[in-house]
C-alpha cells in the first residue's frame, strides 16, 4: 500500500516569487523538490532520470518565472504548474526511451552496496507493484501518481497533464484498476 504525502499550502510562495524571485526560489524548491523528485520516480522507475527531470523542471521554471509578470506570478497554482512542466519531463523521457532502448540496470545484477540508500519513495512498494505501475500507459500512471501518492487535486492534475477533469478521473480509475489486478493482496486506493 502507498502512503500519501500531504499537499503544502504553496500559495505564500507565489507571492514571494512574484516579489523576490531568487529570494524565494530557494524556499519554492524545498517545498516542492520532493514530491517532484517522488512522482518523477514513480513514474520513470529510474533514479537518475528522476534526478535530471527534477534539476531540468527547476530550470525551466526558473526561467519561466523570470519572463513573467509579478501579477502572473501571484496567480499562480505553483504545484499544478511545476508539475505541468515535470509531467512533461517524463513523458519526454519516456519518448525518448522508447526510441532508444537501454539494458535495465537489474539484466547487469548490479548490487548495492549500502541498502540504506534505497530511495523512501520506493521503499514501501512491493517489486510486483513497481512493475505493474511501470506498466501502465503514462497517462495512467501519471494520474495514479499525482492523485494517490502526490495528493493533488484533479483540477490540478488536469492542468499539469493538460487533459480533461473527467479524462484524469478515468484515467486514475482505470489506472487502479489495473494495478489491483496486477497486486490483489494490497488494497489499493
Amino acid at each position: 500500500m502507498t502512503t500519501t504525502m500531504t499537499r503544502p499550502d504553496l500559495s505564500p510562495l507565489a507571492r514571494d516569487l512574484a516579489t523576490d524571485l531568487d529570494g524565494a526560489f530557494t524556499a519554492y524548491v524545498l517545498a516542492t523538490a520532493d514530491g517532484i523528485f517522488s512522482g518523477s520516480l514513480r513514474m520513470l522507475g529510474d533514479r537518475r532520470d528522476a534526478e535530471d527531470v527534477m534539476q531540468e523542471t527547476y530550470s525551466r521554471a526558473y526561467k519561466a518565472l523570470g519572463g513573467y509578470s509579478e501579477e502572473r506570478i501571484r496567480n499562480l497554482k505553483v504545484g499544478g504548474w511545476t508539475w505541468t512542466i515535470a509531467a512533461n519531463l517524463c513523458r519526454n523521457r519516456l519518448r525518448s526511451r522508447a526510441r532508444k532502448p537501454t539494458v535495465p540496470l537489474e539484466a547487469l545484477e548490479v548490487k548495492a552496496t549500502n541498502t540504506d540508500t534505497e530511495d523512501a519513495a520506493l521503499s514501501g512498494i512491493g517489486k510486483v507493484l513497481r512493475r505493474a505501475l511501470m506498466d501502465l500507459p503514462f497517462p495512467q500512471r501519471a494520474a495514479v501518481v499525482l492523485r494517490h501518492v502526490l495528493d493533488l487535486t484533479y483540477d490540478d492534475i488536469a492542468a499539469a497533464l493538460d487533459r480533461p477533469v473527467g479524462t484524469v478521473k478515468a484515467d486514475v480509475h482505470r489506472g487502479l484498476t489495473r494495478l489491483r489486478r496486477a497486486y490483489p493482496e494490497e488494497t489499493i486506493r
